[in-house]
Protein backbone atom coordinates (compact mmCIF):
# COMPACT_ATOMS: atom_id res chain seq x y z
CA UNK A 1 0.00 0.00 0.00
CA UNK A 2 1.50 3.47 -0.84
CA UNK A 3 1.00 6.44 1.27
CA UNK A 4 -0.30 9.92 0.00
CA UNK A 5 2.16 11.62 -1.29
CA UNK A 6 2.93 15.22 -1.33
CA UNK A 7 1.99 17.27 -3.92
CA UNK A 8 2.27 21.47 -2.77
CA UNK A 9 4.21 23.70 -0.37
CA UNK A 10 2.74 26.82 0.95
CA UNK A 11 3.75 30.68 0.92
CA UNK A 12 3.45 33.00 3.42
CA UNK A 13 -0.28 34.71 3.35
CA UNK A 14 -0.63 38.27 4.17
CA UNK A 15 -2.13 39.35 7.00
CA UNK A 16 -5.71 40.07 7.00
CA UNK A 17 -7.42 36.78 9.19
CA UNK A 18 -8.77 37.49 12.28
CA UNK A 19 -9.67 34.71 15.12
CA UNK A 20 -12.78 33.76 16.90
CA UNK A 21 -15.87 33.27 15.83
CA UNK A 22 -19.51 34.74 14.75
CA UNK A 23 -21.95 32.09 14.99
CA UNK A 24 -22.66 28.07 15.89
CA UNK A 25 -25.74 26.29 14.16
CA UNK A 26 -26.52 23.16 15.69
CA UNK A 27 -28.47 19.88 13.95
CA UNK A 28 -29.98 16.86 15.02
CA UNK A 29 -27.50 13.81 14.80
CA UNK A 30 -28.02 12.21 11.21
CA UNK A 31 -30.43 14.85 9.86
CA UNK A 32 -27.53 15.73 7.15
CA UNK A 33 -28.17 12.94 4.67
CA UNK A 34 -25.40 12.16 2.12
CA UNK A 35 -22.51 14.71 2.30
CA UNK A 36 -21.11 15.25 -0.90
CA UNK A 37 -17.44 16.61 -0.76
CA UNK A 38 -15.07 17.87 -3.43
CA UNK A 39 -12.75 15.38 -4.33
CA UNK A 40 -10.05 18.00 -5.50
CA UNK A 41 -10.16 20.15 -2.62
CA UNK A 42 -11.58 18.71 0.26
CA UNK A 43 -15.06 21.18 0.94
CA UNK A 44 -18.32 19.95 1.65
CA UNK A 45 -20.45 21.14 -1.03
CA UNK A 46 -23.75 20.10 -0.46
CA UNK A 47 -25.90 17.93 2.06
CA UNK A 48 -28.99 15.58 0.75
CA UNK A 49 -31.02 15.79 3.75
CA UNK A 50 -33.27 19.31 5.18
CA UNK A 51 -31.73 19.79 8.67
CA UNK A 52 -33.27 22.72 11.08
CA UNK A 53 -29.73 24.37 11.95
CA UNK A 54 -30.57 26.46 14.85
CA UNK A 55 -27.84 29.40 15.07
CA UNK A 56 -26.23 31.10 18.38
CA UNK A 57 -24.79 34.23 17.73
CA UNK A 58 -21.85 34.64 19.78
CA UNK A 59 -18.86 37.60 20.29
CA UNK A 60 -15.44 37.30 22.37
CA UNK A 61 -13.50 34.85 23.59
CA UNK A 62 -15.21 31.66 21.75
CA UNK A 63 -13.54 29.01 19.33
CA UNK A 64 -13.06 25.98 17.11
CA UNK A 65 -9.85 23.90 17.87
CA UNK A 66 -8.58 20.79 16.19
CA UNK A 67 -6.18 18.91 17.78
CA UNK A 68 -4.09 16.27 15.97
CA UNK A 69 -3.55 12.98 17.41
CA UNK A 70 -0.92 10.85 15.27
CA UNK A 71 0.85 8.14 16.26
CA UNK A 72 3.21 5.83 14.26
CA UNK A 73 3.67 3.16 16.44
CA UNK A 74 -0.36 2.35 15.80
CA UNK A 75 -0.44 3.87 11.97
CA UNK A 76 -3.22 5.82 13.03
CA UNK A 77 -4.63 9.48 13.03
CA UNK A 78 -7.56 11.21 14.15
CA UNK A 79 -8.66 15.02 15.19
CA UNK A 80 -10.44 16.59 18.09
CA UNK A 81 -12.52 19.18 17.30
CA UNK A 82 -13.27 21.10 20.16
CA UNK A 83 -16.04 24.29 19.82
CA UNK A 84 -15.55 26.33 23.13
CA UNK A 85 -18.37 29.19 23.43
CA UNK A 86 -20.03 31.51 25.87
CA UNK A 87 -23.38 33.11 25.73
CA UNK A 88 -24.11 35.83 27.48
CA UNK A 89 -27.30 36.79 29.75
CA UNK A 90 -29.09 33.94 31.76
CA UNK A 91 -32.54 33.30 30.33
CA UNK A 92 -34.75 30.63 31.13
CA UNK A 93 -35.33 29.65 27.78
CA UNK A 94 -31.96 29.28 26.61
CA UNK A 95 -31.01 27.33 29.87
CA UNK A 96 -34.25 25.29 28.65
CA UNK A 97 -32.49 24.26 25.06
CA UNK A 98 -29.32 23.83 26.82
CA UNK A 99 -30.41 21.60 28.90
CA UNK A 100 -31.66 19.43 26.00
CA UNK A 101 -28.81 20.28 23.68
CA UNK A 102 -25.85 19.19 26.33
CA UNK A 103 -27.83 15.50 26.39
CA UNK A 104 -28.07 15.20 22.57
CA UNK A 105 -25.84 13.79 20.01
CA UNK A 106 -25.66 16.95 17.21
CA UNK A 107 -23.69 18.00 14.29
CA UNK A 108 -22.70 21.85 14.21
CA UNK A 109 -21.06 24.18 12.19
CA UNK A 110 -18.97 26.78 12.68
CA UNK A 111 -19.32 30.21 11.43
CA UNK A 112 -15.72 32.63 11.91
CA UNK A 113 -15.26 35.65 11.44
CA UNK A 114 -13.36 35.27 8.29
CA UNK A 115 -16.33 33.87 6.38
CA UNK A 116 -15.78 30.32 6.51
CA UNK A 117 -17.68 27.31 8.11
CA UNK A 118 -16.79 24.50 9.32
CA UNK A 119 -18.63 21.24 9.47
CA UNK A 120 -17.56 20.06 13.39
CA UNK A 121 -18.54 16.19 13.75
CA UNK A 122 -19.64 15.29 10.20
CA UNK A 123 -19.48 11.16 10.81
CA UNK A 124 -19.55 10.77 14.69
CA UNK A 125 -21.34 13.40 15.77
CA UNK A 126 -20.66 16.36 18.75
CA UNK A 127 -21.24 15.77 22.35
CA UNK A 128 -21.05 18.12 25.17
CA UNK A 129 -18.37 17.82 28.05
CA UNK A 130 -19.56 20.83 30.04
CA UNK A 131 -19.53 24.43 30.84
CA UNK A 132 -20.76 26.66 33.39
CA UNK A 133 -24.08 28.60 34.34
CA UNK A 134 -23.07 31.67 36.55
CA UNK A 135 -24.44 34.45 38.04
CA UNK A 136 -20.96 36.41 38.60
CA UNK A 137 -20.02 37.85 41.74
CA UNK A 138 -18.96 41.38 40.75
CA UNK A 139 -21.35 44.13 39.09
CA UNK A 140 -19.43 43.77 35.72
CA UNK A 141 -19.43 40.04 35.73
CA UNK A 142 -20.50 37.36 32.94
CA UNK A 143 -23.81 36.34 33.99
CA UNK A 144 -24.36 33.49 31.55
CA UNK A 145 -23.31 30.21 29.99
CA UNK A 146 -19.55 30.32 30.17
CA UNK A 147 -16.97 27.51 28.60
CA UNK A 148 -19.73 25.49 27.01
CA UNK A 149 -17.45 22.95 25.22
CA UNK A 150 -18.81 20.35 22.47
CA UNK A 151 -16.60 17.57 21.41
CA UNK A 152 -16.18 15.21 18.31
CA UNK A 153 -13.74 12.75 17.18
CA UNK A 154 -13.43 12.48 13.15
CA UNK A 155 -10.69 10.87 10.76
CA UNK A 156 -10.71 13.96 9.13
CA UNK A 157 -10.76 17.66 10.47
CA UNK A 158 -13.66 19.64 10.17
CA UNK A 159 -14.79 20.06 6.65
CA UNK A 160 -14.75 23.68 4.56
CA UNK A 161 -18.13 23.91 4.09
CA UNK A 162 -19.93 26.37 1.60
CA UNK A 163 -21.49 28.85 2.91
CA UNK A 164 -25.23 27.56 1.01
CA UNK A 165 -25.04 24.59 2.66
CA UNK A 166 -25.60 26.17 5.92
CA UNK A 167 -27.26 29.36 5.08
CA UNK A 168 -30.24 27.36 3.23
CA UNK A 169 -30.99 25.26 6.09
CA UNK A 170 -30.94 27.89 9.00
CA UNK A 171 -34.33 27.91 10.87
CA UNK A 172 -35.36 31.66 12.07
CA UNK A 173 -36.17 30.09 15.25
CA UNK A 174 -33.65 32.38 17.43
CA UNK A 175 -34.32 32.97 21.50
CA UNK A 176 -34.32 36.77 22.23
CA UNK A 177 -33.00 37.21 25.86
CA UNK A 178 -34.59 39.84 27.15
Amino acid sequence: MSCNSLSIGRKLPCTSSVGGIKAFYVADYGTLGDLTVSSTTGELESISGTPDLFKYEVEGSNGLEQAITASAENGSIFYDQTLTVTLKKLDLATQHELTDMLKARTHIFVEDYNGNYFLMGATNGVHSSGGSITTGQAYGDLSGFSALTFNAQETLPAYFTAATVVTANVSNSQIEPA
